[in-house]
Parts: structure tokens; sequence; C-alpha cells
């Protein structure tokens, strides 16, 4: 198989981000991006998604170090991907968590487009602005090149749906990321490439 790794570094006035993300690891997580509930979003994206992500994020303004390591995630997933031979390219995940109930539905597709229905009561979670969960969706799923539908079903509890959306989107992207055999390395699309 195909070593699906890549690097991504992204220097900027208001930020220093480094990604390293492996498709087939163990669900190792090495987060730090000085926001420490941020951190532990990121964290359910290695765990349930049983990928190896290393993120070393710094900056001072809490909303670009969230859509810098969105980006830099994203373009990681991509690369990692590469021309998406054999990939089951769909799936979905739906995930309690004590009070909350979250879908996730992803096509890596090639084309990025999200659908978000996510209402959190409060203006942070710790010290994580709610606000920033839709937008670190929306810079993921632009820089990857897929297709992301997320509902927030049913939940009393922000923590837990935010946690448990980030664990949704683990699982969707686990699935849709496994090899099928079945397909033996073709591109699965009937126009025989996926844009990366």
């Amino acid at each position: 198989m195909v070593n699906r790794t890549a690097t991504v570094a992204r220097q900027t006035g208001e930020t220093s981000v480094k990604v390293e993300f492996d498709l087939d690891g163990r669900g190792n997580a090495d987060i730090s991006t000085g926001f420490r509930m941020f951190d532990h979003l990121l964290s359910q994206l290695a765990q349930h998604g049983v990928f190896d992500i290393k993120v070393s994020a710094a900056g001072s303004d809490q909303h670009h170090v969230v859509e810098d390591v969105a980006i830099s995630l994203g373009k990681a997933l991509s690369q990692a991907l590469g021309e998406r031979r054999g990939i089951a390219r769909m799936a979905h995940a739906v995930v309690p968590m004590d009070d909350a109930l979250v879908m996730v539905a992803l096509d890596i597709g090639g084309r990025g487009y999200i659908s978000v229905e996510a209402a959190f009561d409060d203006k942070a979670i710790g010290e994580l602005d709610t606000d920033l969960i839709r937008h670190f969706l929306e810079s993921f799923a632009s820089e990857a090149r897929l297709n992301l539908h997320a509902r927030v079903l049913a939940g009393v509890n922000d923590h837990h749906k935010a946690e448990a959306l980030f664990k949704a989107l683990a699982r969707a992207l686990d699935g849709a990321t496994r090899i099928d055999e079945r397909l033996g390395g073709r591109v699965p699309s009937t126009k025989d490439v996926i844009q990366d």
C-alpha cells in the first residue's frame, strides 16, 4: 500500500502551524495549539479516526490559530489521499455522547461544500469560542475538498455537542478514507478522476 502521510507547514504574519498526518495510523495524537479545548477536540479526530496526527501551532489570536490549523489539516488530508485510489470515498457516522447526538455525512469527492446545523447556547466552551467550531469545519472541508454535512440532532451540554461533532467527523473520515479492496486501486468515480 502507498504511504498515505503528509506534512504541511503554514507560516503567516498571524500564526505558525505544522501538521503531520498519517491516515493509516494507530490513533496517536500530539496536539499543541495553545488552546486546551481545541487540543481536546482535535485529539478526537486522531483517536476515533484511528489517524496519527501531530499539530503544533502558535499565534496570539484564537480565530487565526483555529482557522490556520483547519486549513493545514485539510491540506494534509488531501495530500495524504493523493489520487484517492481505492478509497470508499463516502461515509457517515451517528455518534451519541450523553445528552448529545450528532450525525456527520461526507463525500471526499474533490469539491468542498459544507452544511452545518449546530446550535450552541454559550459563546464559549472553556476558552474556545463556539462560533469557531463551524469555522473550523468550513475551512477544513474547503481545503480537504470534501462535501461535509453535520447535524447536532439533540443535546443540552455544549461541550458534549462539540465533542460528539468531532468524534462523528473522525468516524466518518475513517470510513471514507478506508481502502476498499474490491476497487482494485481504481479511483471511486465514474469520471475516473477526483480532483485534488
